[in-house]
């Protein structure tokens, strides 16, 4: 069998995903997930003052992303939610947690080592592009 009509059996049998209801899917979930974290800050901000408050609204979504990976859970929500959970700091939290779970069994140094294999990648490119907006910024002088 030649490469094109296998190329083209794949593009048969690959199911077709229906990228505006995708789309619809990741805006509201994500929209839920900043309800959420507004919700929980304005509740701790009746307690803590605003910088406080912010960072245990962070923490509480980091630890309940880190905690639902690891129950196993987070699969099978990040696979229906896509995006609407991945662009947040539970994508994050998430994709911390799943490498440091994928190397458990090769010790403490291999789990730390590879703990952002993923989010690597997430941590450069956003330096990087906040580097440029902000040298675009400066030109600019807006």
């Amino acid at each position: 069998m030649n490469s094109t009509k296998y190329k083209k059996m794949v593009e048969e049998m690959t199911p077709k995903e229906n990228r505006l209801i995708n789309m619809l899917i990741a805006f509201v979930v994500g929209g839920i997930i900043g309800l959420i974290g507004m919700v929980l800050f304005v509740n701790l901000n009746k307690v803590y003052n605003e910088e406080l408050s912010i960072a245990f609204m962070l923490l509480i979504m980091i630890i309940t992303s880190a905690l639902l990976t690891c129950l196993g859970i987070s699969d099978t929500l990040f696979s229906k939610f896509k995006c609407g959970l991945i662009i947040p700091i539970t994508g994050f939290a998430h994709s911390i947690s799943s490498s440091i779970l994928d190397y458990k069994k090769e010790g403490l140094i291999n789990m730390g080592s590879n703990a952002f294999k993923l989010a690597g990648s997430v941590i450069l490119y956003g330096v990087v592009s906040a580097v440029i907006l902000t040298l675009v910024k400066v030109i600019l002088n807006v």
